[in-house]
């Protein structure tokens, strides 16, 4: 019997699993790095963040309530709902210092301006916007927001944020495994390839929340719909810049929001 698993996770596990939720908080948002990820060597930061990414979901869960809070109190003191949520995406935006939202636009500008995947990765490289990027920013928002304000009740509202939290960056792994990196020297790079099990549990934890806050039905259009996307974006982006970015996973972690959203106003939007 002494060889037996054991039923519970060993402190050892669960050591694990608060280094990378602290990991996972300090790359998602403005909360300070976790220390050993900041003294540790390159390749122990490198191989704790690509472990990391199973605490993602759980991140975008948190970061998801957090926005639902504001908007639960800007709807409190009578704020139209297009307002409520607008503030509440805003807030999101500011907790994450625009880092999805920037790869977006990024993104946007390098496909629409650049013939050669060389042009376009040096297009996403240079930290001013475009065209493409500012129209790839305002639609994504309004998006957003006409989804939210669309939504019957905050209670309503509040479970589709937390759901599109959690839902849109489970499939960070995803995509790092079916793509190589576009630059060698880039950010994603870094990251390194996340494990088999990391993906599984990723997609467990997000999918499990997705389909708690919003239901099964919903939960599976938009768990399909985030699946397809990922297709999609892994195919864009192999065959304009040949790999995966920083911005490639920002800029998918944004659409996958939207499909989300988008999903929770078709199953609850006010009639």
């Amino acid at each position: 019997m002494s060889d037996s698993t054991p039923i519970f996770p060993s402190a050892d596990r669960w050591a694990d699993w608060r280094s990378d939720f602290s990991a996972a908080l300090g790359f998602l948002t403005r909360a300070p790095r976790l220390p050993r990820l900041a003294t540790a060597g390159a390749d122990e930061a490198v191989v704790d963040l690509a472990r990391a990414m199973r605490a993602f979901p759980v991140v975008g869960a948190l970061l998801g309530l957090a926005s639902a809070l504001v908007y639960v109190l800007a709807y409190a003191v009578g704020l139209p709902p297009l307002a409520a949520a607008l503030l509440a995406l805003a807030s999101g935006a500011f907790a994450t210092g625009a880092l999805h939202e920037d790869g977006l636009a990024d993104l946007a500008d390098g496909l629409a301006g650049g013939n050669t995947a060389q042009e376009r990765l040096a297009i996403m490289a240079d930290s001013r916007i475009g065209a493409a990027g500012t129209l790839a920013l305002v639609f994504g928002i309004a998006l957003k927001a006409a989804a939210l304000s669309a939504l019957a009740t905050p209670g309503v509202v509040a479970a589709a944020l937390v759901a599109a939290g959690a839902g849109s960056r489970a499939i960070f792994p995803a995509i790092l495994r079916r793509l190589e990196p576009a630059r060698p020297d880039g950010l994603s790079a870094a990251i390194g390839v996340p494990g088999p099990d990391v993906n599984a549990t990723a997609i467990a934890i997000g999918g499990t929340v997705v389909a708690v806050c919003l239901g099964l039905a919903p939960g599976f259009a938009a768990a399909l719909g985030c699946a397809l996307l990922v297709f999609a974006i892994a195919g864009i982006a192999r065959k304009k810049i040949g790999g995966h970015t920083g911005d490639v996973l920002g800029a998918a972690q944004q659409m996958a929001e939207i499909v989300i959203l988008l999903v929770a106003a078709a199953a609850f939007g006010a009639a």
